[in-house]
């Protein structure tokens, strides 16, 4: 009975495969509307010279993969260190909208067979694009204010996209109000391109950033 757990372990650890979807994190990378503010900045602060290679990473909140806390759009909203991490870790399925021109409509996502397997809880990824981001494109296909509203609805307790934002050009951000006032984060700048629709184990941490409007993560889906 005491090697019951170690064996299971074992057991679980052999028949699961991990995808990482997280973007790489380099000076070049994509950025949101190619701000130059937002390019990350890698420098060497000692050398081995000097006893070990160490560096500093100046890094917008916002970029690549990364989790956007309620306080980003709402002036109430938890901050990153304040959202319970159990919202970034579980059941999750991925949905693929690549044929989905411009924007995810609630007319989109009706005609997506796979909503009907969305269940409680779950982690819901938007796949909209084939093949890796190599640059920031203008006209990212986005998840418009009806598609908001018809996820929020659904019990769901986090949502994620492929793009380096989950709208585009709305006004009042209404896409990203709707899903934070329902408490559910968005995780934007995943990368979907190589996953197949289906169901997963959806792992992405923030950092515990005081304050936060925002964190990096590094997601993950496991495959049983």
């Amino acid at each position: 009975m005491g090697n019951a757990p170690k064996a299971k372990l074992l057991y679980f650890t052999a028949k699961m495969k991990i995808y990482d979807i997280s973007m790489g994190i380099r000076e070049d990378m994509p950025v949101y509307k190619n701000k130059k503010e937002k390019k990350p900045e890698l420098k060497a602060t000692r050398t081995l010279e000097n006893g070990a290679n160490e560096s500093k990473l100046i890094l917008d909140l916002h970029i690549g993969t990364h989790a956007d806390a309620f306080f980003h759009m709402l002036a109430n909203g938890k901050t990153i260190e304040k959202i319970q991490l159990e919202k970034f870790i579980g059941s999750c399925i991925v949905l693929d909208f690549a044929k989905a021109r411009n924007k995810i409509t609630i007319n989109d996502i009706k005609r997506n067979n796979s909503i009907k397997k969305i269940k409680k809880n779950d982690i819901v990824l938007l796949k909209t694009r084939k093949s890796p981001m190599k640059k920031f494109n203008y006209n990212f296909t986005y998840l418009e204010k009806s598609g908001a509203e018809y996820f929020a609805g659904k019990n769901i307790k986090l949502i994620g996209i492929d793009a380096l934002g989950i709208e585009r050009d709305q006004k009042n951000h209404d896409t990203h109000k709707i899903l934070f006032r329902k408490n559910i984060p968005i995780i934007e700048g995943l990368e979907l391109s190589k996953i197949k629709p289906g169901r997963y184990f959806f792992i992405g941490l923030p950092l515990k950033i005081k304050d936060g409007d925002a964190s990096p993560i590094r997601a993950i889906l496991v495959e049983w």
